[in-house]
């Protein structure tokens, strides 16, 4: 690899644990996973239709419209309070237990958060994991009014950073994304936590680890 002038981080799935909100679920279904699995899959399919038909709305109502969809198609008897306690539960999402300590070991060059997340939704959960002494900066699609993999939501980090795409490492759990930015130009290590293969889509990943304390200094 290139050297590495500085680091971009995805936060859904690689940072914060998405899957956290079981916990939450639990008070309303007995299948709390199928439910954030189903949430989570909506949350997506939902950011990459808005972007394809040009029809944005912020990652807190996508995600609203996400958890609506799942409680209806798995037929959870939900009530408004329930919703806003699950989405109340996308603010402080737990992060992964390796990522202060895998952070701090890459300070002296700039930590980057990018994310699908809105400015509101990504400031609750640094201030609530406590990361934010190891982030310079937390950037929001909310900028471009588009999703990931779009070039203008990667185009974001470069700019902040002034740095080209070509010396930063962009780091993420979602394979998708991972190839979005090395569609892009970025030097990517993919965290696949779940052994997942990679996928097919004529690009991959410079590096391939299974827990951030693993990224090359």
């Amino acid at each position: 690899m290139a050297v590495i002038r500085g680091y971009v981080f995805d936060a859904y799935g690689t940072l914060f644990d998405v899957h956290s909100v079981i916990e939450a679920g639990r008070a309303i279904t007995a299948d709390a996973e199928a439910l954030s699995m189903m949430w989570r899959q909506k949350q997506l399919e939902y950011t990459w239709l808005r972007g394809l038909m040009g029809r944005y709305e912020d990652f807190w109502a996508v995600t609203e419209a996400a958890l609506r969809y799942s409680v209806r198609r798995l037929g959870v008897p939900a009530s408004e309070s329930d919703l806003r306690k699950l989405m109340d539960a996308y603010l402080s999402l737990a992060c992964f237990p390796e990522v202060p300590a895998a952070l701090a070991r890459l300070a002296g060059r700039p930590r980057a958060i990018l994310s699908n997340g809105s400015p509101r939704m990504l400031a609750a959960a640094v201030a609530s994991s406590g990361l934010g002494g190891h982030l310079e900066h937390v950037l929001s699609v909310d900028a471009v009014k588009t999703y990931k993999p779009a070039p203008a939501v990667y185009a974001l980090a470069p700019r902040a950073l002034g740095l080209p795409a070509g010396e930063l490492l962009f780091v993420s759990s979602n394979g998708w994304d991972a190839a979005g930015a090395k569609a892009f130009g970025y030097q990517v290590a993919w965290c696949n936590r779940t052994n997942a293969p990679a996928e097919e889509l004529a690009v991959l990943p410079d590096l391939e680890v299974t827990t951030l304390s693993n990224l090359p200094l």
